[in-house]
């Protein structure tokens, strides 16, 4: 716990000058938080927690968290698609809570 208590810590003073905040759900944070650091551990860089990584860093760049996709799904509905990184709208309940749709591009699946 002390790991995911460090990063949570060192992404959240990172992020949140930017304008991207932890969502307020503290206990759904840290689970996403330790699957990056077990992606991190499995492939050498921190994965999105909530896509499947295929190992190959090049392939991936597009999902390493925080990964490009965050900015357009919090601009449009206040969340990323994991719910990690969250507008402070969203974390005050000002804004609805919608699903944010995958926006990775299938030929990018690793499947």
């Amino acid at each position: 716990m002390k790991d995911v208590e460090k990063l949570y810590e060192t992404l959240r003073k990172i992020q949140e000058p930017k304008g991207y905040y932890f969502n307020r759900d503290k206990k759904r944070v840290f689970e996403l938080i330790e699957a990056l650091i077990v992606n991190r551990e499995r492939y050498g860089y921190m994965c999105c927690p909530c896509r499947l990584g295929s190992g190959d860093r090049e392939k991936d760049m597009d999902i390493i968290c925080p990964c490009v996709y965050r900015p357009p799904d919090v601009k449009e509905y206040g969340s990323c698609y994991c719910n990690l990184y969250v507008s402070k709208e969203w974390n005050e309940g000002t804004i609805p809570h919608e699903y944010v749709p995958e926006r990775r591009p299938e030929e990018k699946f690793p499947f």
